[in-house]
């Protein structure tokens, strides 16, 4: 098979340096905005932050959408306006369904801090289905050892989201969804099952190829529908599988909201302006405001 058989779109990342670590972002892009539910997809670090020093995203809105939190080193705490507080680490799951509207923050937790906090891992963004965008907002913690793993000939796939070489993850989806993160050892191999409407892998760390095809360090690859592949490593690597069923209907961003209908984001943006969103009870003193020029965008 040539690339074009293989690959339907490759998308290199936007890199924001935040200042003692650096975000890739790969979703959205102009020429491909959705892999299945799939809205939004950052790499963050890898990193090891100054003692004293950590993140500190103060508390800000979401609407219409689902949060996937799921990291590779380090730790953070997660505080939202439903009142939840839950610490995640690596391997675990935290999910967030913002629904109608809800308020979070993501610090690091003070005994990271004291040894200077490592920060490594992914956070995607999930469009809801048009009948689910207005649910009641909810929180999920899935423990890592509540996943399923795929362990054989020197690939170990935790699955965190949907149903992948005959294993179903618990985490809930309100779309077909499929998520997955795949270590290789070196000279491992794992397959790809076509099974999906739409497909990506993502090299976060190490090296991979795409049935023989070299991928690219934080690079997402959005896979031709309806092709079995096999993903393989020579010296060891780690990839992050995602999509999930084709949405009919177009999804827009502006800057934390995401919805099917842009007066529905005019709206959430007036409503964090004048304060009509729920506080963040324990971290209630800071906000981001909202952005002139947001650095993720659809419209207009």
């Amino acid at each position: 098979m040539t690339n074009d058989d293989l690959i339907l779109r490759t998308i290199t990342p936007t890199t924001h340096d935040l200042g003692g670590f650096k975000v890739h972002r790969t979703l959205p892009s102009k020429p491909h905005q959705m892999v299945g539910p799939f809205i939004f997809f950052d790499q963050m670090g890898p990193a090891h932050l100054d003692v004293g020093t950590g993140i500190d995203v103060r508390p800000h809105p979401h609407i219409n959408l689902s949060t996937v939190t799921y990291l590779f080193a380090g730790a953070i705490d997660h505080r939202d306006s439903l009142g939840t507080f839950a610490r995640i680490e690596p391997g675990a799951v935290n999910l967030m369904t913002a629904g109608h509207g809800i308020a979070h923050s993501e610090r690091s937790p003070g005994d990271e801090r004291a040894h200077g906090p490592e920060l490594s891992g992914i956070q995607t963004w999930l469009g809801m289905p048009e009948d689910k965008e207005e649910i009641d907002p909810a929180f999920e913690h899935v423990e890592k050892a509540a996943l399923p793993v795929i362990d054989g000939h020197g690939a170990t796939a935790r699955i965190i989201m949907g149903d992948l070489w005959g294993k179903r993850a618990p985490t809930t989806t309100y779309a077909e969804t499929i998520y997955a993160d795949i270590l290789l050892e070196p000279g491992a191999s794992i397959p790809i099952d076509k099974g999906a409407d739409e497909r990506a892998v993502y090299l976060a760390l190490g090296d991979a190829s795409i049935d023989g095809m070299p991928m690219a360090l934080n690079t997402l690859y959005v896979l031709q529908p309806g092709v079995a592949m096999t993903l393989r490593s020579a010296t060891g690597g780690r990839v992050m599988l995602c999509g999930g069923e084709a949405f009919a209907t177009e999804r827009y961003v502006w800057w934390n909201f995401v919805s099917s209908r842009k007066d529905r984001i005019d709206q959430a943006k007036a409503d964090w302006k004048a304060g009509r969103f729920a506080k963040v009870p324990g971290d209630e003193k800071e906000w981001i405001p909202i952005p002139e020029i947001p650095k993720t965008a659809t419209y207009p």
